[in-house]
């Protein structure tokens, strides 16, 4: 595997901070990196630095074929879009239609990132960039850089403003649709659930060094806790939050352990004694005695926006009650009403039709989408903004303070002096969650509480919601956050309804799979202009059919053929990689038996990938 890029002892100051220090790095090709820090740690500057476009203090940056070799494109945190431009310009430049029609990959881009866009708009492709939200504008330039497809492809939080399809999307793009010889991926992330599908490696980030480690968020936590486990760190073992996170990466989802490289046999014995997340029945038993039976329940309620005729039924006669210590997820399309049906639990808007109860002693919490409500506490200093709320409050079965409240959320010591108005946009988001904790609910509402966080202080805020006796409700995008604090999960799809997901997230994007389809086939029964149906000009995604990607017969069978031989080939790769394994954790304490025995799964791994792509390259032509 050649290497694009390499960063040799790059050293960078922004002040008296090192941002990086002495970093040494490389990209090989094939590699697909996720990149993870606390807010601040300097990981958007390590891809600016690798793009070129910051220039380190010392060191040096090497890439392939020197400076005119390997094309580089980087997503910022802000698009360069020309509101003057159209869809069509924006995304696919001067590229003949008879081009990106006939390419694959292209549709494949414009189908996932650009088909809620275009239907939402009269003109579709030759709809102007400038009124889009920043939302879409945000899922342009993805777009125009995926369709761009440069050799080293560096995202900076290419998951905002996705919701749970969009995620899913991206991350088996990048993980099989992008990789082929001569590429790689380096992308900045919060979102555990899409680290865990999209990379190979992580790098974390943090007081200027960055560390590698192999595999996505399960390997990631599981060779910090060996790393802690090696180094002695054993003191206090149950508030250690990577254990507490291992621990559930292990019991709560077994299906993600088959992606760590690590030595599992070491990752049990860790948490052996390592106790659930939360204890369900006891949080219940105690949400009950401080809730009573009744918390809040709509019957039959209706809420509708616009006015006829583009009047829209958000919610159409919903009926649901909310019992004391449920955690509720919910998961939807954008623009289904998810924040409408928060805010009529809350009896913040209401009901058309319908009505809604609630219990005497219910305390809501609603944590909305907006920072407004902390402008007043701008010159306050963090401390003070919380202990405005209350000094001390109650978690789980402990009195704790305000201020370790705050530590837990994120506001070490020094961090609680600091004053309100020069705050980030995480730290306020941190700040509004400390507020609205210590105002004690039992019922806690949360709209994306994620928006903004970093993976550390997630892992933290899901570590105080596991202590907290009462009833959750939370609306998001993040999937891994949705089966860490959730016990159950609900759906809205657009129709107006609620409903129930037990098969979780999954069970949610094959309804919109479903959905999708049902569309599709309405379409294209209907008759179109001039006669004929819709399908025979184009599909809803705007994107006209290829008549070229239909199989014969024969090479139907003979794809068939190449699946079942890879099936076989791929289950006796599995076998050696879990001998592999078993071997790794028997050699743990010999450095040169372990180089030697990963150099073998490394060369196992390699092959199974690339019998992966073959595998789905035949199952494209099957369909």
């Amino acid at each position: 595997m050649a290497n694009l890029i390499s960063l040799e002892r790059v050293s960078l100051v922004f002040g008296t901070s090192h941002v990086l220090d002495d970093v040494s790095l490389g990209v090989l090709t094939g590699d697909r990196i996720g990149v993870v820090g606390v807010n601040g740690g300097g990981k958007s500057t390590l891809l600016r630095v690798m793009a070129g476009l910051q220039e380190a203090d010392s060191g040096r940056t090497t890439k392939q074929g020197g400076a005119d070799g390997i094309r580089i494109g980087m997503l910022a945190q802000e698009d360069a879009l020309d509101p003057e431009w159209t869809i069509r310009e924006a995304v696919l430049g001067d590229l003949p239609e008879h081009v990106w029609a006939g390419d694959p990959r292209i549709r494949d881009v414009l189908t996932g990132l650009l088909g809620g866009i275009e239907a939402e708009n009269v003109g579709g492709l030759d709809s102007r960039v400038g009124p889009k939200s920043g939302g879409e504008r945000r899922r342009l330039a993805l777009a125009r850089l995926l369709v761009s497809d440069p050799e080293l492809l560096l995202l900076d939080e290419p998951t905002n403003h996705l919701d749970v399809e969009g995620v899913a999307w991206l991350a088996d793009h990048l993980a099989t649709k992008r990789p082929r010889p001569g590429n790689a991926t380096v992308a900045i992330t919060h979102d555990r659930w899409f680290l865990d599908a999209y990379a190979t490696y992580t790098w974390e980030v943090e007081g200027g060094k960055v560390s590698a480690f192999e595999g996505g968020y399960a390997a990631y936590v599981l060779a910090k806790a060996e790393r802690d486990r090696l180094a002695g760190v054993v003191a206090d073992r149950r508030s250690n939050l990577m254990r507490k996170e291992l621990a559930w990466l292990r019991r709560g989802a077994p299906a993600r352990t088959s992606k760590p490289k690590f030595r599992i046999d070491a990752a049990n014995a860790l948490i052996a004694d390592e106790p659930a997340p939360r204890n369900s029945v006891e949080l219940a038993s105690f949400a009950s005695r401080r809730l009573g039976k009744d918390v809040l329940d709509l019957e039959d309620a209706t809420v509708s926006v616009g006015e006829p005729p583009h009047e829209r039924r958000l919610l159409d006669h919903v009926t649901w009650r909310l019992a004391p210590g449920q955690r509720i997820g919910i998961v939807g399309v954008n623009g289904a009403g998810k924040s409408t049906l928060l805010r009529a639990l809350t009896g913040e808007i209401p009901l058309d039709a319908g009505r809604r109860k609630i219990g005497k002693t219910v305390a809501i919490a609603h944590l909305t989408q907006e920072v407004r409500e902390l402008e007043r506490f701008e010159q306050w200093r963090v401390i003070e903004a919380i202990e405005d709320v209350k000094q001390w409050t109650t978690l789980g079965d402990k009195e704790i303070s305000a201020s370790q409240l705050a530590t837990r959320l994120g506001f070490p010591g020094g961090r609680q002096q600091a004053r309100v108005g020069d705050l980030s946009g995480g730290e306020r988001r941190r700040l509004q969650l400390t507020r609205l904790l210590l105002t004690e609910p039992n019922v806690l509402i949360l709209d994306e509480p994620t928006n903004d966080l970093d993976i550390e202080t997630l892992t933290s805020l899901e570590d105080v919601l596991d202590g907290w006796a009462g009833t959750l409700v939370v609306v998001s995008h993040d999937r891994y956050l949705l089966e860490r604090v959730a016990d159950k999960q609900l759906a809205l799809l657009g129709d107006g309804k609620v409903r129930e997901l037990p098969g979780g997230v999954e069970e949610y994007l094959r309804l919109r799979t479903a959905d999708i389809a049902a569309r599709v086939a309405r379409a294209a029964a209907a008759p179109a202009p001039g006669g004929g149906s819709a399908a025979a000009t184009s599909r809803p995604d705007g994107i006209r059919p290829d008549p070229a990607t239909s199989a014969s017969p024969a090479e139907v069978r003979e794809a068939r053929k190449v699946m079942a031989r890879i099936e076989k080939q791929l289950s006796r790769l599995q076998d050696r990689e879990e001998r592999l394994h078993g071997d790794m954790a028997e050699k743990a304490t010999d450095p040169a038996a372990l180089a030697d025995l990963n150099a073998k799964l490394q060369a196992v791994v390699a092959e199974r990938e690339d019998l992966e792509l073959e595998w789905l390259e035949a199952a494209e032509v099957v369909g």
